[in-house]
């Protein structure tokens, strides 16, 4: 029997519920379109402020108004039970929460906190609500801190507890586990044989239980003297007070620092400030002036003239021992803005939980066809994760691009090639508060081996058009063309560019050394519709100005095949402004012509044209125009018959109707290699890549 909610329970404080809750979340997400998030009882006085509704709010868009996702406060529950009320809880918990069946595909739960259980209210009753609502719980430990044979025995114990109350037990996760106890509950769990209870187990992670900037500032009401919004979600990994002398302070600096100094010792602010900016010391997280100290006219005007200072300074009231103790107080949140955390946990996620197995057991099956935005990314990213492959970015002087690959990394969706001088990317990292991994490689086209060896090739493919040994080896300092060598040689699967440079400058070199696929004659793109419950295919809408007949037919076989790849059936409408045999002219013969190409060299497809925008969308109009057509009403790939038209048109539907445009997407090429705008967003960046990684599985 499939299941339709899920009750998340911590039974200690800091175990991670939220971060199970997130990922949980985020499998729903990728395969239904209504989902709800509860919490019966909440702390607050105020309900809004709460951290976990807001987030998922906000973060996944659910479709729910605030005052639905909670029955009571814990004040409100306290009072019921202290009434011997108890049961009118309950039914108060369970009409809130069946309300919410009713209109949801699934409802996540999410139970009550450690830190909220009092003399009054404990862990019991987390079982009860869930029995209550007939809710199968998930059980969240925490493994920090103990040995494999005590969190062993707490699994166990969590079991029979959850058992003996009488509720289904769907799985348990264990966070904050090293290596070595990870290791050695594996093997446990091997040998449990009579349990048909999933163990899940995740690793410590330790960036997110690192506060950022900004909440250190909330927590210790300090004022904001410096930074940025976004340099104020630095991460702050640990806390250094400056009292000594400089030479020896600067000796324990470590990378994430928290510099706190009394607000007078100006020789140790600008010695911090100092050793950031210096490529041979780390890169700290900020700066908390004591005291109630504000820097003088004569210091702010040196720091101001720094240009990009990146670096946040906070002066608070406290002393320098008040202060640090608050510091170390402050609690590190998973915000909706926290985009690194996030891409941590889908990262933990994918690799460590059984994703399927999950969904075997639970109520996955969409009642409908409809695709979401939310529902199509998570699907992309989830199939880029499935094939791993390697995308090099050749702009890495780019704080978009940099920033972008810390997203992917910890998403671990691809593996990633900058091209740079590696030092200087480090230190540009260090100062953005960016930690690059093994699974992102750098590589200096200025000095590396591999430059001779791809000249060499280069002047092969190249010289029947003039090119010269010489010129071949200067080319590969341009970091596109060095990108795409690595494709054609085989050291990278795809590339990313554009985010600096022109469509034509990222292009060019692709179709001087890649070349187009067996078969089609031509580069084009399409652009990703998501609209609110379908995505949509429009191309060519970046690329190509006036494609001919034949041209036109090669656009929409590849958007059908990039269709296609990416989980939408090809359903191809080839657009003019008439329907059918209704019009004439020669722009309405060049689709017809396009259209009969189409279904010669591609009997496969389901394709319809000359057709109006209309026709091929809206099923009404539909009927009156082409009542027996195939495609009519239910296009997904629409084949605009000119550069003018398309652009137009997408970018209409974009900004009417909220619509989110991903792409241009390149098709046509044997290996993948796509383009970015110039005032693209990193988000655009990540999924960009995301894309590309795909389309280097296809090639497979």
């Amino acid at each position: 029997m499939k299941i339709k909610s899920l009750f998340v329970a911590s039974l200690e404080k800091n175990a991670g519920g939220l971060v199970v809750s997130i990922g949980l979340m985020d499998l729903l997400k990728r395969k239904l379109q209504k989902v709800a998030f509860f919490r019966p009882i909440i702390l607050e006085d105020d309900p809004k402020k709460n951290d976990d509704i807001n987030f998922m709010l906000k973060h996944y868009g659910l479709k729910m108004d605030y005052e639905e996702t909670y029955a009571f406060t814990l004040y409100e529950a306290e009072s019921l039970i202290a009434q011997n009320k108890q049961n009118y809880l309950y039914e108060k918990i369970i009409e809130r929460f069946e309300s919410l069946e009713k209109r949801f595909d699934f409802v996540l739960c999410e139970g009550i906190s450690k830190s909220l259980f009092t003399s009054t209210v404990d862990f019991d009753i987390n079982l009860e609500i869930a029995k209550n609502i007939g809710s199968p719980v998930v059980g969240v430990l925490s493994g920090k801190g103990k040995d494999s044979k005590e969190i062993w025995e707490e699994v166990m114990i969590e079991n029979e507890t959850i058992k003996e109350e009488g509720c289904v037990h769907f799985a348990t996760f264990v966070n904050r586990l090293t290596k070595e106890a990870i290791i050695d509950l594996t093997n446990k769990i091997r040998f449990l044989r009579d349990s048909d209870t999933p163990i899940y187990l995740l690793p410590e992670v330790r960036e997110l239980s690192y506060p950022t900037i900004a909440e250190v500032n909330n927590n210790i009401k300090s004022t904001r003297i410096f930074g940025s919004d976004k340099d104020m979600k630095r991460l702050v990994r640990q806390t250094k007070i400056a009292a000594m002398n400089l030479d020896h302070f600067l000796m324990r600096l470590e990378d994430g620092d928290l510099i706190i100094v009394p607000g007078d010792r100006l020789d140790m602010i600008l010695g911090s400030i100092a050793a950031n900016y210096s490529k041979d010391f780390p890169s700290i997280s900020g700066i908390v002036l004591t005291g109630g100290y504000v820097p003088d006219e004569i210091f702010m005007k040196l720091i101001e003239g720094v240009g990009e200072f990146t670096i946040p300074i906070l002066s608070a009231k406290d002393d320098t021992f008040t202060t640090a103790v608050k510091v170390n107080e402050t609690e590190a949140k998973i915000m909706p803005d926290s985009l690194n955390k996030i891409a941590i946990i889908e990262g933990l996620f994918g690799t460590y939980i059984d994703s399927r197995h999950i969904e075997e057991k639970i109520d996955t099956a969409s009642s409908s066809s409809i695709m979401t935005p939310a529902m199509f990314e998570y699907r992309m990213f989830e199939k880029a994760r499935q094939n791993i492959k390697t995308i090099v970015l050749p702009e890495s002087e780019d704080e978009r691009i940099l920033r972008a690959t810390d997203i992917l990394q910890r998403r671990r969706v691809v593996d990633i090639i900058l091209l740079g001088d590696p030092k200087e990317i480090n230190s540009k990292c260090s100062s953005l508060g960016i930690n690059l991994r093994k699974n992102i490689t750098i590589v200096d086209p200025q000095k590396s081996d591999l430059k001779r060896k791809y000249a060499d090739e280069f002047f092969e493919l190249r010289k029947h058009k003039g090119m010269t040994k010489d010129g071949a080896y200067d080319i590969m300092n341009n970091k596109n063309y060095f990108g795409t060598m690595m494709i054609h040689m085989g050291d990278a699967d795809g590339m990313v560019s554009g985010a600096n440079n022109t469509t034509a400058d990222t292009i060019r070199p692709a179709l001087q050394i890649i070349k187009t696929k067996p078969g089609i004659s031509i580069v084009s793109s399409v652009f990703f519709m998501c609209l609110d419950t379908k995505v949509l295919v429009y191309g060519d809408c970046a690329v190509n100005r006036d494609p001919n007949a034949e041209q036109l037919a090669q656009i929409a076989i590849s958007s059908a095949d990039t269709a296609k790849l990416f989980g939408i059936e090809p359903i191809v409408a080839m657009l003019s402004y008439s329907t059918g045999d209704s019009g004439s002219g020669e722009d309405v013969q060049k689709v017809a012509e396009a259209t009969k190409i189409v279904k010669k060299l591609r009997p496969d497809l389901l394709v319809e044209g000359p057709i109006q925008y209309d026709a091929a969308i809206d099923a009404e109009v539909a009927k009156k125009k082409l009542p027996n057509s195939k495609v009519a009403g239910r296009a997904t790939v629409f084949i605009f018959p000119d550069l003018n038209t398309g652009n137009n048109t997408y970018k209409a539907v974009q900004r009417s109707s909220n619509a989110i445009a991903v792409g241009p997407v390149l098709q046509g090429l044997r290996k993948p290699v796509n383009d970015l705008s110039r005032g693209c967003l990193i988000e655009d960046i990540v999924n960009t890549v995301a894309i590309t990684a795909i389309q280097a599985g296809e090639n497979e």
